[in-house]
Order: C-alpha cells, then structure tokens, then sequence
C-alpha cells in the first residue's frame, strides 16, 4: 500500500472516530432529557425490543455489552436474504466470499477470517444454527431456515462459543414449535428462470407436544454460459426438509428436538479472465478458446461442467431444565457432511485439466452442558459449562492432466520434454504428461477438543457490572495424508539428469580433441593402454565441470524445464520422522465493565481473547518443515537433515508446512449503545489482533498455509435506527478499518510485514429504509438498501497486483437492493423484489491462473436478479 493511501485510510477513521465521539455525546446529552420525557410512555415505541441470545442468556439489544448486530426475521423476509452470502447486505462487518466451488465460502468480520480451500483449515468464524456449530463452510452455506433472527458477534468469542471463534462468530436461531396452528406458503419466480418454494407447517401434538415440519426448494438457471459445453453455470438446485418436537412435560423442562436434510446438486462458480498472459495464445494454438479479459459478459469457454454435490444432514437434542437456584441447558447433535466437486480448473476449453475430483465426508459429534444462575435478586450471575467435540474428516482427491497437456508443456518447453524422454530412454512423446496422469491421495483428521467455561457478573451497583469469563481448551488432531503420483515427469530429478548430460558432454568433447570417439570403448582402451591415467584424468575433469555446472541454468538447460513439474511426488505422513498429530491447549478469558448510564444509554469497555487451534495442510501442497528437511537434490550434497537422514527423501520434494499453528486473538473495546422510543444506535471502537494468523494463500499452482505472525486492526463500528414517524424507518451501519500486518516475515509472497492486507475494507455501509402504509385493506411496504464497500487490493503479492493493477478491475461494492410488499387480512400477500438493482460490476476475488504464468482469473460478482414472491400465512 502507497504511503497516500495509509494516510487517506487513517484519515477516514479518525474522522469516523471524531464522528462516533460526537453522536455518543449528544446521546449521551440527550438521554436525560429523554429518560424524563418518556418515562412510562413504552406503549408509544416505534421501534420493537431485540431479544438476543449472544452471551448464552436472553438479553435485549441494548442491554448486551457486546459488539452484535441482528437481524430479524422481518428484515430477512423483505429483503430476499436466502442464504449467509445475502446477510453481508445489511451487516457491513461480514464479508463472505464465495470460492471456485459451492463448498468454498469464506466468512470474514472485521477483517479476519479463513477456511476455504483446505479441509484441515476450521473456520476463523465459528457458525452456529440453534447452538450447534458447524464446522465447516459445506455445511454452513445452506439456505436459511425457518428463521426468528441471525446474530453476528464481532471480535474474539473464545469464552462462550469455543476454539474456532477467534474472529467472531455467526449465529442462526430458528423458530420453535408453537401450540397454535400455523404456518405459510410461499412461491418465488424470477428471472434467471428462479423458482422458489418454501413451506412450513407448526401445531399442537398434544397440550404438552408441539411438532413443526417444513421445507424448501430454490432452483435457478445459471447467469454465465458455458460457450464451449453450452452449460449454463453459477445455477441453484437445492432442497430441504426439516422437521421439530417440543416437549413440554412440566412448566420447569423443555426438550426440543431437531432434524434436518439439505442438498446442493449445481454447477458452480464462474471464473473469467482479468489478465491474458503469454500463455492465451498457447491455449489458443492448442485449439483451446478463453475469452480474453472479458469476465462481465458472463461467458466462458470449459471442457467439462464443474460438479458440486452437497449433502447436510443432523440431529440435535437441546434440554432446558429450570431448578431453584439454576437452569440446566444440554445441547446434544451429530452432523453428517458429504460432498463431491469436480472442476476443470484451468477454465478454457483447452483439455488441460481433465479431472479435478474431491470426495469428502465429516462426520461431527457435540455435547454442551452449561448451569445458569436464575436468581434475579441476587448481586452475582453466574454461568459454568463443558463442551465435547468430536470430529472425523476423510477424503479422496483425483487430480489427472487432460489431452492437451502435453502439447501445452511442449509448447512451453520448445519440445524439450522430448530430449528428457530420449535421455532417460522413454517412448518420446507418449511418456511425459499423458492423459490420465497425476496425483491421487487419501488424507483425514480426527479432532477431539473439550472446554469448560464459566463467567460472572457482579452487579456492583443497580447500573454497574464487572463480567469476568474464563474457557480452558484442549484439541488434539490426528491427521494423515498420503498419495499415489503418476507424473512421471515432475518425480524426475533434473539436477541429476543435467548432471549426467553435462558429465558425458565434456567427456565426450574431451575424448574428441584427442580424436578419439568416447562411445567406442575399445578406443578409450587403446587410448588409454598408450596413455596411462588419461581415463580417470579426463573422468575427473568431467564430474568436475558437471558439478561446477548442474545448478547453472544457462549450462544445465534442463533446470528450465523445473516450472513444468507441477505435480512433484509427495512425502506421505505420519511417517517415521513426522508424527501428524497435534495436541493444542489455551486459556481465554473476558474482561468487561458495563455501566448504565441513563435508563436509555448504555457504555461497556472490554479485554477478551481468542483462540483457534492448529490447522493441518491437508493437501497436495503440505510439505516438511524446513526443519525436518533441508531441500535439495543428492548430487549437491545438501546438509543432513532427519527426513533425508531416515531415507524418506523423495524427489523433488521442498520445505514448506504440515500445519498452520494456532492462532490467538484479543481485542480491547469501549462501546456505547442507546434506545430509545423511536431512534437506537450502537457504537463500537476496538484494537483488535491476532497473533499466528492462518493465512492460506494461492499461488497459481497450489496454496501456502502459514502463520503470520501478526495481524491487527483498529477499528470504529457504527450503526443506528431512526424512526420519525410510525411509518417510515431509517438505518444505517458502518465499519471503518485500519488493518496491518504487524508481522509477516515468511509469507508466500515475501515479507509484508507493515503492509496492508488485502481484500480488507477501510469503509463498509448499509444505509436503508422501510416505509409502512396502507392500500385499501392491504398493509404495505417500500424498502432498499445501499451496501457499499470500499476498493481494495486483490493481491498480497505486489507482483500480481501489478498485473491486475493494468487492466484496472474493482472490488468496491456499491448495490442497491429493493423491494415492495402487500398483504391483506387473510394472509394473502405478493413482494416485487430486486438484488443488486442497478447492476453494478465488480470482481469479489482474484487469483493466478492456474498453471498459466502471468494470466489472472477471477470471480465477477452476480447480476442483478428480481423476482415476485406469494405468500399465505394460516
């Protein structure tokens, strides 16, 4: 980042800051005049009370000293949010990327986030749906039940939620069974071709047994179109059922019981091309069509559909006991994730890539148990706790060159894989990067982690609270990852090789200025009979002139070829020297003082910390630890090192990482929040870092798992709600960021320590309104939104950002989203709805293209979509 754009960042959040100060104060001002005006006047709020579960207890929005934002089932309705990927629309603090497939989403609050890409990878975000975390973005991008709210917690939630919730967490609450009849239809049509169907039904069982079923089905064409294949991509084809009991044996027990079933059939994601490299004419001389720098007209040219199928099912038990003195909450749930994704990964018609299959399956197991204090009278809350985690994780990947392949390294190499098949006395042409050749490997983990937590909150005086949190963590992981390779090209040793042609050339060319032919033997025999000591002179000289020359490219040409060897063979483990297991523990702990300042305005000042535990490299790209294996082929006679000293070395293999440690966050925070009859806001202002960051990053032909070594951001976080009639409704949230890495010697892209991440925002609104009237007998609405989100860098690496930087894409974010409803007294009622209005164009991610140096593809971000919606509630 340019010296002008620190300062223009810093400068925005300063003024934010002075603005936050400043609005906190004239609140501050205001509420005393508030409080005694409108003392007793509660039946005239415009603006409803929110209920939120974010510390474990039900508390109201104002009450909770937390930086949180919710968001109801109402504003879900009216504003067509369908998925996790909508919500980021009205919580400017979230950003969620959607990857190369259906199983790849990125959750991100403030900057910080990760677990795409990698199965070993757990989420910085933790997810959780009704209290049961979802470990993994397969299972967490399904389209939202049957919702009461979605709370987003922002910064570190160790204390309560656990080991992956070092960035925040998201938390989904469905709605229980009722004992009065009720449910709702609901049918979507929209252009694309979308059709939606929704349905949920809830009841009565008996005065004690309360059931509710319901289910969903949102099917779309894709909007980008296949030209090569003729499909259509980035298309919706899911479905789900989900089925409640509620036990209500006595009024102190409450047992609810929860099943669900979801699944994604689709063709995902589109990836056009940014920056056409000297490798598009090859694809183009190959027959292969890529359209060139052109990834908003939704067209593509690939040899194969990509393949995403996604299975979600689970079980879950949560009991509610009330005794005397404290209530008991057990939450009991087993998950099963499958899921199956194929891609052609070079995205152009060429055959490059002809298979690019992972075949996963996650099998999770949780137990929560926690004692609450129920006591209102009392000085002190309390609240104690365990949870068990237990999770397996296994999958095959396949991952095989296509046709063109080897006319695509030819042409890269000049043909030189030929020469490497003669010298090594191979089939020229049919031996090196065949169809069918590559990698397979199976890999897994099984995790196991326990906590127990607890908090207190001392009320100190009718309007102060100190809260004091602890959570001690144990995770232990087992992982293993091993691997058959049939590349036979990228296992050959080309230091050896070279070392060998260049030993016979000077040989060769020795032998001949004494006119001698050196592949005659019995020549060298005479030669050698008249001049004694010549054959092991001119021996020596070769191995000499070979080993001077074997690391030199412009003497060893082979080395060259060193870029081609894309698949090189892997060093299986646990193995004699690498164990694959890991045994992480952490204390963390909240701080927090919360004082009432007025009956209406609320501040909190808080220290919390975080934890995330170690990450393994599940992937072709987990290599040893430097320490385990200094690189190197046995010709140069690299230093000792265990992995060669065991003889487990292969060829070709480097250092690099097994795992990603754990990460471990804090964050100090004060906060403001008011309420009052027809105008709330929330302030938050925070310094919040991470220690071992686990950054994942692609390189155009594989992904660097690493830890940096710090990463903070500062931060001012602001939101509000206004009501000047009982009609219209105004609101606003915003995140305004100053993000650094602190340290960050050994990324893959060099030392960026003191540089700014990317892909983080300095500025992120949501500003809308909703404006209630009536027609005739029908209660109506009007409503739209404004998301914007400022440009940021693509890239880490200066390099490729240079390359972007010339063809001059944007990630700024500036959607609007509207919508216009009616219903009458029956239930009866019809919504005119539009995602991304104006249709606004950006590109949501970049990345190399894969194996084709200097060309850069990327995500562009979806089309306006709209639609009409029925509804029939009973």
């Amino acid at each position: 980042m340019s010296e002008n754009k620190k300062i223009d960042s810093r400068f925005g959040l300063k003024a934010a800051l002075s603005l936050s100060v400043g609005l906190s104060a004239m609140m501050a001002g205001a509420g005393t005049i508030a409080t005694a005006q409108e003392a007793g006047e509660e039946e005239s709020r415009r603006l409803s009370t929110v209920t939120v579960t974010s510390t474990k207890r039900e508390q109201t929005l104002q009450d909770v000293p937390v930086a949180v934002s919710v968001v109801d089932d109402e504003v879900i309705e009216k504003a067509e949010i369908q998925d996790l990927n909508d919500l980021q629309s009205v919580v400017p603090s979230l950003r969620v990327g959607q990857l190369q497939s259906s199983a790849n989403t990125n959750f991100i609050i403030r900057g910080f986030g990760n677990g795409a890409n990698n199965v070993g990878i757990e989420p910085s975000v933790g997810v959780f749906i009704d209290g049961v975390y979802r470990s993994r973005s397969a299972a967490q991008i399904s389209d939202l039940p049957n919702l009461q709210r979605v709370e987003v917690l922002r910064g570190p939630q160790s204390t309560l939620f656990g080991k992956n919730a070092s960035a925040g967490v998201i938390s989904i609450i469905t709605r229980k069974p009722q004992y009065e009849r009720q449910g709702s239809l609901e049918a979507t049509i929209g252009n694309f071709n979308a059709v939606r169907v929704k349905g949920d039904i809830t009841g009565p069982l008996s005065d004690t047994v309360a059931y509710s079923l319901a289910a969903n089905l949102n099917k779309r064409d894709g909007y980008a179109e296949d030209l090569a294949t003729g499909a259509l991509t980035n298309e919706r084809n899911r479905w789900g059922l989900r089925g409640e009991l509620l036990f209500n044996p006595s009024e102190t027990l409450e047992i609810r019981v929860i099943g669900d079933y979801d699944k994604i059939d689709e063709n995902c994601c589109v990836a056009g091309n940014l920056v056409n490299g000297p490798t598009g004419p090859i694809i183009n001389a190959l027959g292969g069509q890529l359209n060139f720098e052109n990834p908003f007209s939704y067209e593509i040219f690939e040899n194969f559909p990509s393949e995403n199928e996604i299975t979600n099912s689970g079980f879950s038990v949560q009991i509610d006991k009330e005794f005397d003195l404290f209530d008991v909450t057990s939450i009991t749930a087993m998950r099963d994730v499958r899921s199956f994704t194929n891609q052609d990964s070079d995205f152009t018609s060429a055959d490059l890539i002809g298979l690019n299959e992972n075949d996963g399956q996650i099998d999770t197991f949780t137990q929560e148990i926690r004692l609450t204090s129920n006591n209102p009278d009392s000085r002190v809350d309390w609240m104690v706790g365990g949870y068990y985690f237990d999770e397996s994780v296994v999958f095959d990947s396949d991952f095989q060159y296509g046709a063109d392949f080897r006319g695509y390294a030819d042409f890269l190499s000049g043909g030189a894989l030929g020469l490497v098949e003669s010298i090594v006395g191979l089939p020229v042409g049919t031996s090196f990067g065949q169809a069918g050749q590559g990698p397979r490997a199976n890999a897994g983990q099984d995790n196991k982690a326990w906590s127990v937590f607890g908090t207190l909150d001392f009320h100190l005086s009718d309007r102060l609270t100190a809260t004091v949190g602890l959570n001690y963590t144990e995770d232990d992981k087992d992982a293993f990852y091993s691997q058959v390779n049939t590349d036979v090209f990228s296992g050959l040793d080309l230091v050896a090789i070279g070392n060998q042609v260049l030993f016979q050339t000077a040989f060769a060319q020795t032998y001949a200025g004494f006119g001698v032919d050196a592949t005659d033997q019995a020549a060298i025999a005479a030669f050698e009979a008249a001049n004694p000591g010549t054959l092991a002179a001119v021996t020596a000289g070769s191995q000499a002139f070979a080993t001077a020359n074997q690391l030199d490219p412009s003497v060893n040409v082979l080395l060259g070829l060193q870029a081609l060897q894309f698949l090189p063979p892997f060093l299986d483990f646990p193995n004699a020297v690498e164990g694959g297991f890991s045994n992480d523990s952490a204390t963390t702990y909240t701080l927090r003082l919360a004082y009432d300042l007025t009956d209406n305005i609320n501040v909190y000042g808080s220290y919390a910390t975080g934890f995330k535990a170690t990450s393994w490299n599940l992937s072709r790209d987990s290599r040893p630890f430097d320490s385990d294996f200094i690189a190197g082929s046995p010709v140069t006679n690299p230093a000792p090192s265990p992995i060669r000293n065991a003889g487990l070395a292969v060829n070709n293999l480097t250092a690099g990482t097994r795992f990603a440690g754990p990460e471990d966050s804090e964050v100090f925070e004060i906060g403001v929040k008011g309420a009052f009859d027809n105008f709330a806001f929330n302030l938050a202002i925070f310094d919040q870092t991470i220690e071992g960051f686990q950054s994942n990053a692609f390189t155009g032909t594989g992904f660097a798992l690493a830890n940096a070594g710090e990463q903070s951001t500062q931060g001012v976080e602001l939101d509000f709600t206004w009501s000047p009639t009982d009609a219209l409704t105004l609101n606003f949230a915003g995140t305004f960021l100053d993000p650094v890495y602190d340290s960050f010697p050994g990324s893959a892209s060099g030392d960026l320590s003191g540089t700014t991440p990317s892909g983080i925002p300095d500025v992120a609104t949501s500003v809308g309104f909703n404006y209630d009237f009536t027609v005739a007998d029908w209660d109506s609405y009007v409503r739209a939104d404004w998301q914007y989100s400022a440009n940021t860098d693509f890239f880490d690496d200066p390099g490729n950002q240079a390359l972007i930087d010339s063809v001059g894409y944007s990630r700024e974010i500036s959607e609007i989203n509207a919508s216009a409803g009616f219903e009458n007294q029956s239930g009866v009622s019809v919504a005119l709805w539009a995602r991304n209005l104006l249709d606004d164009e950006r590109i949501t991610t970049a990345f190399p293209s894969v194996a084709q140096a200097g060309s850069i593809s990327g995500y562009p971000n979806q089309p306006r979509t709209y639609g009409v919606t029925l509804r029939k509630r009973f």
